[in-house]
């Protein structure tokens, strides 16, 4: 086998391990909390089938891409719930830069082109400035709030989020991405949030 193709499946095993990672977001049915693969699949669908709610230019091949890697991160920083500690684990330094760290070394087991590409595209994510990555990141925001929405209340129950928590760490990103998705959020938001 080729040095080439041993990288790559090295970063596929790699990969797997993301299976392993349990979320704070509920599956849809309450019975047990997601995986971040299964997240980051359940992502990409979000894209393929909301492709139409994107702003000009966003390229949805681009978006999908991003979602599929945006949470291998994970394998070594594990979730970092939007809600814990009050938000401000989520986007502090100490984990954007653990963050970097695992990008740098999961990437790095792809043959240097293929992990120099998938490096740029996951912090063209983070860094949530071009309409591919505004976009993508509008729909991460979006699929928990329907998994916690659809169980029940999920992990907002569990954190005790209010709704202008939930309006200033999910919904001014998704109004940003997605105005129109957000709109239709807001009203289903209003059952459970009666501050809504």
């Amino acid at each position: 086998m080729s040095t080439r193709l041993e990288a790559q499946f090295a970063f596929l095993d790699e990969a797997d391990r993301l299976k392993r990672i349990t979320r704070a977001t509920p599956i849809s049915d309450g019975s047990r909390r997601e995986n971040s693969a299964e997240h980051s699949w359940h992502l990409a669908l979000y894209a393929l089938a909301l492709a139409d709610q994107a702003g000009p230019g966003v390229r949805i091949d681009r978006v999908i891409r991003m979602l599929l890697i945006h949470d291998l991160v994970e394998i070594d920083v594990g979730d970092v719930p939007i809600h814990a500690a009050q938000g401000a684990a989520h986007g502090s330094a100490e984990v954007q830069a653990a963050e970097d760290a695992a990008a740098c070394r999961i990437f790095g087991l792809l043959p240097g082109d293929q992990g120099a590409a998938l490096l740029a595209l996951w912090r063209e994510f983070e860094a949530n400035e071009t309409p591919d990555a505004v976009f993508a990141k509008s729909l991460d925001r979006v699929q928990p709030v329907l998994m916690n929405l659809a169980s029940g209340g999920g992990s907002w129950t569990e954190y005790q989020v209010t709704w202008p928590q939930l309006q200033s760490r999910v919904g001014h990103k998704v109004a940003r991405g997605a105005p129109a998705i957000w709109d239709w959020l807001q009203t289903r938001l209003r059952a459970f949030f009666p501050d809504a």
